[in-house]
């Protein structure tokens, strides 16, 4: 059966404080949006549509970054959920199929809970995602009879009575797409916000003779975000259930507190992770790999039995394959290393390609960078790249070629070649002594 997505991210989230629409402030490196988009797209949904709001253009430019085939609509004014929703329908018109309303500022619904909440249809017209509560504060609370849902009453409309309910409501919904819009568009407003509430759509259903019914998820994934404070929480959450699932699928986390996760990282059974290791967006770490402490890592692929670290950075673009060493103090952005590779040390190499079992030396640096344009080098398999070289790109280093120490290298070095470029060394017996007592003197008579 054909599945929409709906989520709204239209909020400006003034508790935010910040320029920044709430819904694109990140955790674990991603946008709260983007978490509730991968959620959704784990149902395979035929329609995803985005309802933006404040800062409308910057929202359209992060769905379209995750999914380019994503329908983005703007709510002009911020009228209340139902209003948001009612915004999609020229989006799904023709639609036909389920619809699930998500949020973008809730970034901890699980894949498998809106699978639950698809299932249930089968029992009822309309299914709303609750939670129980262990503080039910200001959530709205659902009313239910049975096993049936007969309305849900936000907190400032709530009796007494209601209020002592701790069935609450996450705000996740799922009825028919047409089904849905229809009932948004019966919604009115007299309430004590004057806001035109989605919630109401399930008192409407019940009015109209249809089913309405709860699926329970634990209150963590209903965690949403409206302040800074929630923003950190929500990143400490997501960190302790990604180290958790890592150790668990078999990772070693020798301090595992100090491992900070992305969204999409991807590390294999048997990799050892040291401390105080990061990971930015974008980074699959093979089976057997080993990233030592005190190393960030973003947009990187490091195949298995390599070694990173410790202080090491790995930059988009790197590719290493098996039992590369990158070592201490060293940068790789844009650059391929190929199997054995070893760089040890105090090393930048951008914009390349090192063949097999090379070696690069301490202080090596790609001159890749002109002020405008990016320049690619090229070094060959089995060379020998000594210690404090500077190869000026666009360059091509042989293969089994080797560079002097404290060479500058600006043209290509053939195959099997030693390249020097350096000044002859020039030796003046007796300068250094005469060359401080002269300046002792000077020193002393100033001093005078």
């Amino acid at each position: 059966m054909p599945i929409s997505l709906i989520i709204l991210a239209a909020g400006q989230g003034t508790r935010m404080n910040s320029d920044l629409p709430k819904v694109l402030h990140k955790v674990a490196g991603a946008p709260l949006l983007v978490h509730a988009m991968a959620a959704g797209a784990a149902l395979a949904p035929d329609r995803t549509v985005v309802v933006a709001g404040h800062e409308a253009e910057q929202v359209r430019a992060a769905t379209l970054a995750q999914d380019e085939t994503a329908l983005v609509v703007v709510q002009e004014e911020q009228l209340g959920t139902a209003h948001a929703v009612a915004q999609a329908a020229p989006a799904l018109a023709g639609a036909s199929g389920d619809a699930i309303v998500l949020y973008g500022d809730t970034p901890f619904i699980h894949a498998d809970t809106l699978a639950a909440m698809i299932a249930a249809r089968a029992r009822h017209a309309v299914v709303v995602l609750g939670f129980q509560a262990q503080d039910p504060g200001r959530y709205g609370r659902l009313v239910t009879q049975g096993e049936m849902l007969e309305r849900i009453v936000e907190f400032k409309d709530a009796s007494p009575e209601e209020r002592a309910i701790t069935l609450c409501n996450s705000g996740v919904i799922c009825a028919d797409v047409q089904l849905l819009l229809t009932l948004v568009a019966a919604v009115g407003n007299a309430n004590a916000a004057g806001e035109y509430y989605l919630t109401d759509i399930v008192a409407l259903a019940r009015a109209r003779g249809l089913s309405a019914g709860v699926v329970l998820c634990p209150e963590a994934e209903t965690m949403g975000v409206n302040t800074r404070a929630q923003l950190a929480g929500a990143e400490a959450a997501f960190q302790a259930r990604a180290r958790a699932e890592a150790l668990e699928n078999g990772v070693t986390l020798t301090a595992p507190e100090t491992v900070f996760f992305a969204l999409d990282t991807v590390v294999g059974r048997d990799a050892i992770i040291g401390p105080h290791v990061v990971f930015g967006p974008g980074v699959t770490v093979e089976s057997g790999a080993e990233i030592r402490a005190y190393c960030h890592l973003e947009g990187c692929h490091i195949s298995r039995g390599a070694t990173v670290g410790p202080f090491a950075r790995l930059r988009t673009g790197a590719e290493l394959a098996e039992d590369v060493h990158v070592g201490n103090f060293v940068e790789i952005k844009n650059a391929i290393l190929d199997e054995g590779v070893k760089v040890g040390h105090l090393t930048y190499l951008g914009d390349a390609h090192v063949g097999e079992h090379t070696n690069i030396g301490a202080g090596t640096i790609t001159c890749n960078y002109d002020g405008v344009f990016k320049h690619h080098t090229e070094i060959g398999a089995n060379a020998f790249i000594g210690s404090d070289t500077m190869l000026v790109a666009p360059v091509r280093i042989g293969t089994g070629a080797m560079t002097a120490t404290g060479s500058v290298i600006t043209r290509d070095v053939p195959d099997d070649a030693l390249a020097i470029a350096r000044e002859q060394q020039v030796i003046k017996p007796g300068f250094s002594r005469k060359f401080f007592d002269r300046l002792k003197a000077a020193k002393a008579a100033k001093g005078r």
